[in-house]
C-alpha cells in the first residue's frame, strides 16, 4: 500500500480523502492556498504545503507547484478529488512521468472520456445511445448558429472539458446564441483552462441519472446503481438521491449493463460516473463520463455499503476490486443536500464570510461531510459548497423525514446558506411523490414568495 499521498484539492473532498487514508494507515500531505490556511484539511493532514494565493489559477490549478510539493514531500501518489485538475490529462501524464501515481484513470483514458465530445463519439461507437449533437468542436458563434439551425432549437452548449454544470448554456433561439456562446466559453476557460465548445439537442424536462462505476487493472468492472441528480438550478445540483424514485428495476439493469459494457470496452480503471438523460418513456441518452469521484458519491456509499475513496486508492495501488464491492447490493435510500454559502432568497448571491456559530446535526442515519467550523472564514474564491448533508433510511419516506429533521438542526450563523430553501423542497408534495425532473427547481422557484 502507498506510504504517503498528496491531496491536490481543498475543502470537504480533501478532508474526505485524508480520513480514508488515515483508516488505511497512509500518511497525507495537504496543499493549500493562502486563503485556505485555516481550513480543516490543512489541520488534519500529516503535512501541509502552501502553493500560492487565494484564486485557484494561482494555486490549485498550478500543476508545477503541486508537482513540486509532491516531490518535496516525497509522496507515492496524488489524489485529485473532483474539480480543479481531476480530469486534466496533462496533469495525470506529468504525474506518471515523475513516477507519482495519479489516483484515477490513465491520462489516455481521461483524454478520451474526459473530453465530452470524444466521449460521445466513443459511446456511439460501442452502441450506447447518445443525444443528437455536433460531431466536433464549434470554432465560433457562426458555426454554432449553423449547427443549431440544422438541429433545431432548443439546444445546449457544453464545454468539451467541462463539469459540475460549468461551461453549459441552454439556447432557445437564434437571438440568444451570441451571449450564451461567449459566456459559456469564457466560463469554461476560467474554470478548466479550455474554452472548446460543442452542442447537443436539448431534451426538455428529462431526468438526470448517473451510474457509478469502478474498474480495476484486471478487467473487473462493477456498476453500483444510479443516482438521481435532477434537482438542479442553472445546471448546479442541489439535492441528489439513491436510488432514483423514477427508475424501474428493468431500466436500472439496462443502464448498468450499458455502463459496464462501455467501461470494459475502453478498459476503464478506477472510479468514474456515466451521466445520462432519461425521458418519460424510459429512453436513456449518454451525456458524458466524469473520470473522477463525484461530489454526490456518499449516497452511493450509504446505499451500497462501500467506501469509494478507499477503493480508488486500492485500485491505484494495483489491487483488484474488493469482494464486498463486487457483491454489493442496494439497501434502503439515501439523500444528499449540498449546503452552499449562498442567499437563496437573493438570487442565490454568494455569501462568503466569518462563520460565527456552527452546529452539525447528528443521530441515526445522518452524515455530514464538511471542512468548516465556528470561527472559520469562507473565502470568496471557490465553489460555494461548504458542506454535504447525507441521510439514510430503510425507505425513501424515512430518508425524507430524516433529512427535514437534520436540516432544521443544522445551524450555520454569520453567513447565508441554502438550508431553508432545501427544507422547502423536501416539504413539497411533488418532491415527496418523486414527480420532478431537471426543470422542476426553476418552476418551484418561480412560485416562491418574494423575500
Amino acid at each position: 500500500m502507498f506510504n504517503k499521498i498528496l491531496i491536490a484539492n481543498r475543502g470537504e473532498i480533501a478532508l474526505r480523502v485524508i480520513r480514508a487514508c488515515k483508516e488505511l494507515g497512509i500518511r497525507t500531505v495537504a496543499v493549500y492556498s493562502k486563503a485556505d490556511e485555516t481550513s480543516m484539511h490543512v489541520q488534519l493532514a500529516d503535512d501541509a504545503i502552501c502553493i500560492g494565493a487565494g484564486p485557484s489559477n494561482q494555486s490549485y490549478l498550478m500543476i508545477d507547484r503541486i508537482i513540486a510539493a509532491a516531490e518535496i514531500a516525497n509522496v507515492d501518489a496524488i489524489h485529485p478529488g473532483y474539480g480543479f485538475l481531476s480530469e486534466n490529462a496533462r496533469f495525470a501524464r506529468i504525474c506518471e512521468s515523475c513516477k507519482i501515481k495519479f489516483i484515477g484513470p490513465s491520462a489516455d483514458t481521461i483524454e478520451i472520456m474526459g473530453d465530452k465530445n470524444r466521449a460521445r463519439a466513443t459511446a456511439k461507437k460501442w452502441k450506447v445511445p447518445i443525444t443528437p449533437g455536433t460531431d466536433g468542436i464549434l470554432k465560433d458563434e457562426k458555426e454554432a448558429l449553423v449547427a443549431a439551425a440544422a438541429m433545431g432549437y432548443p439546444v445546449m452548449l457544453k464545454a468539451s472539458n467541462g463539469g459540475g454544470g460549468r461551461g453549459m448554456r441552454p439556447v432557445h433561439n437564434e437571438a440568444a446564441m451570441a451571449g450564451a456562446f461567449s459566456s459559456a466559453r469564457n466560463e469554461a476557460e476560467k474554470c478548466f483552462g479550455n474554452g472548446d465548445m460543442y452542442m447537443e439537442k436539448l431534451i426538455l424536462n428529462p431526468h438526470h441519472i448517473e451510474i457509478q462505476v469502478l474498474g480495476d487493472t484486471k478487467g473487473n468492472v462493477v456498476a453500483l446503481g444510479e443516482r438521481d441528480c435532477s434537482l438542479q438550478r442553472r445546471n448546479q445540483k442541489i439535492i441528489e438521491e439513491c436510488p432514483s424514485p423514477f427508475i424501474s428495476e428493468k431500466l436500472r439493469k439496462r443502464m448498468c449493463d450499458a455502463s459496464v459494457k462501455l467501461c470494459k470496452e475502453i478498459k476503464y480503471v478506477n472510479a468514474g460516473t456515466i451521466e445520462y438523460l432519461v425521458d418519460g418513456a424510459e429512453n436513456f441518452y449518454f451525456m458524458e463520463m466524469n473520470t473522477r469521484i463525484q461530489v454526490e458519491h456518499p449516497v452511493t456509499e450509504e446505499v451500497y455499503g462501500v467506501d469509494l475513496i478507499k477503493e480508488q486508492i486500492r485500485i491505484a495501488d494495483g489491487g483488484v476490486l474488493s469482494e464486498y464491492v463486487r457483491k454489493a447490493e442496494k439497501r434502503g435510500h439515501s439523500i444528499e443536500c449540498r449546503i452552499n454559502a449562498e442567499d437563496p432568497y437573493n438570487n442565490f448571491a454568494p455569501s462568503p464570510g466569518l462563520i460565527k456559530n456552527y452546529y452539525a446535526p447528528g443521530g441515526r442515519g445522518v452524515r455530514v461531510d464538511s471542512h468548516i467550523y465556528a470561527g472559520y472564514t469562507v473565502p470568496p474564491y471557490y465553489d460555494s459548497m461548504i458542506a454535504k448533508l447525507i441521510v439514510s433510511g430503510n425507505t425513501r419516506e424515512i430518508a425524507i423525514a430524516r433529512m427535514k429533521r437534520a436540516l432544521l438542526e443544522f445551524k450555520i450563523e454569520g453567513i447565508k446558506t441554502t438550508i431553508p430553501f432545501q427544507h422547502s423542497i423536501l416539504d413539497n408534495s411533488d418532491f415527496k411523490s418523486g414527480k420532478y425532473n431537471i426543470g422542476w427547481v426553476e418552476q418551484f422557484l418561480a412560485k416562491q414568495p418574494k423575500h
